[in-house]
């Protein structure tokens, strides 16, 4: 973000105004996203996300706006346990409201809502919170032919033949059912 942009910023007087706002903010800003975030050992920091913002004021009279992020973030396989490079695009609607009008008006919207306090919103909130419901619930290489390659790994399914002698640990009970 450029110095001497605010981050906390009216909604009401954006969305009458039709602004359209774009950011850009470190990963390493976003306390919330560095916890789910692998170690990036490709680059110094975790890179950053461009973020879109496109005020305006909705049929319910309500401010609300578009909300877009782009980047790339850093996770780790649950299948490798190695690190990977994950593209996020994503476009969210919301309509900001009170907080004490949020939980009870939710359902009536087509869009979500998202509370506010005083009138303001904090952007790099926004765009951080895009960018979790945009991650996958269990994260796993986005190619996965290569999943675990650079251990050594082979593709899941894929059975390596095992040098040396195969003990069968079962082979005694299964004799033992062929005399009864």
């Amino acid at each position: 973000m450029a110095p001497g942009l605010p981050d906390r910023v009216d909604c009401a007087r954006l969305a009458d105004e039709g602004a359209v706002l774009e950011r850009v903010y470190p990963l390493a800003t976003m306390p919330r996203l560095r916890d789910v975030l692998a170690e990036n050992p490709l680059t110094e920091g975790q890179g950053s996300v461009a973020a879109k913002y496109e005020f305006a004021t909705l049929s319910s009279g309500r401010p609300g706006a578009t909300v877009t992020v782009d980047a790339t973030v850093w996770l780790t396989c649950q299948r490798c346990l190695q690190g990977f490079a994950f593209p996020v695009a994503a476009r969210s609607e919301i309509e900001f409201a009170p907080s004490e009008f949020a939980a009870g008006e939710s359902a009536e919207s087509q869009r979500e809502v998202y509370a506010v306090s005083d009138g303001l919103v904090s952007l790099r909130q926004l765009a951080e919170e895009e960018l979790l419901l945009a991650l996958p619930i269990v994260a796993v290489c986005v190619d996965p032919e290569a999943c675990g390659r650079g251990l050594g790994f082979e593709p899941a399914g894929v059975v390596p033949d095992l040098p040396g002698d195969r003990s069968r640990p079962f082979a005694v009970l299964q004799e033992l059912l062929k005399k009864t």
